[in-house]
């Protein structure tokens, strides 16, 4: 009988855990070359998300947000019009990071704490242009860290070296997301951009603070995962250790229990994905065992056509 356990976890020689500044200095030259003049223009945002300052008007298209309905020219010209927006000058954005135990697994080309770091490093690469503002509060499970906001490349890699030394808790633990992503919302601030990076295998509660949150923010979800969490192999005997507990469960591959597995995961990722959908944001989802650089490419094209459109989503 075959005996397979997760306890063992694969490191990436790209994007390993180790907090020298070597290891970060890849990163950030690896975020810089490929995702270097993505973004055109010092204040782009990476969501298409409406701003503040008001713009000119144009015809009205299917995905138009309503509320930027312009009545006095809908009125006068007898089709309906919508006042375009201008990006605020200075961007200010906040990202929540869980670090929660559940993140240290990783059976592919990666841990999820790599990606999620990975994440923090191509945001912030993103988000700084222009003197913006970046800021983060950190979740390890029992307790959390909060980033001040600093302006520009200077201050987008002091936040980064602070989300990599972050220390967990010799207990592990999970953490509160709906209290991390509530914190995002304290001190109140104005508009911006929140991004919330988990695996969001939390328990339901985030979802009220995540829609408060995109009351005023642009926000994105982004979310990761193994692709161990989405099937299991057949391998006889798989021994599964919770890393939020310790917990051990032995469990026997056969087909029956591979597919009810299967059918579970799909649906919690669906469930998630209907979840951030219902909320308003944006949703990135990032892969262990696939090129997260080329997703993010993907994702920021898709909102940079979604913008040249006119619409939000």
């Amino acid at each position: 009988m075959r005996r397979h356990s997760t306890r063992e976890r694969v490191a990436s020689p790209q994007l390993d855990v180790g907090r020298s500044e070597v290891t970060l200095s890849r990163l950030q030259l690896l975020v810089t070359r490929k995702l270097d003049g993505l973004l055109q223009g010092d204040y782009l945002g990476l969501l298409p998300g409406p701003g503040t300052e008001p713009g000119e008007s144009r015809e009205y298209r299917p995905g138009d947000d309503v509320r930027r309905m312009d009545w006095p020219v809908t009125a006068r010209t007898t089709v309906p019009h919508v006042r375009q927006t201008i990006v605020d000058r200075e961007l200010e954005t906040w990202l929540a990071v869980d670090l929660s135990a559940s993140l240290d697994f990783g059976t592919a080309d990666c841990l999820k704490r790599d990606l999620a770091l990975a994440a923090v490093a191509a945001m912030s690469h993103l988000t700084v242009r222009g003197g913006n503002r970046i800021g983060a509060v950190v979740g390890t499970g029992s307790n959390t860290y909060r980033v001040p906001a600093r302006p520009g490349r200077r201050g987008a890699q002091t936040l980064l070296r602070s989300v990599a030394r972050t220390e967990r808790p010799a207990a592990g633990g999970r953490t509160d997301l709906a209290a991390l992503i509530d914190a995002l919302n304290r001190p109140p601030r104005r508009r911006g951009m929140a991004v919330v990076i988990s695996d969001f295998l939390a328990p339901t509660g985030w979802e009220r603070p995540l829609r408060r949150l995109a009351v005023r923010h642009d926000v994105l979800a982004v979310e990761v995962l193994d692709p161990r969490e989405l099937e299991l192999p057949d391998v006889g005997v798989l021994e599964l250790v919770d890393p939020e507990t310790g917990l051990v469960h032995e469990v026997q591959t056969t087909p029956a229990v591979r597919a009810r597995y299967a059918a579970a995961a799909s649906e919690q990722r669906a469930a998630i994905s209907a979840a951030l959908r219902h909320a308003g944001v944006g949703h990135l989802r990032l892969r262990t065992d696939s090129d997260w650089l080329l997703d993010i490419v993907r994702f920021v094209a898709a909102q940079r056509h979604a913008r040249t459109r006119g619409t939000t989503r």
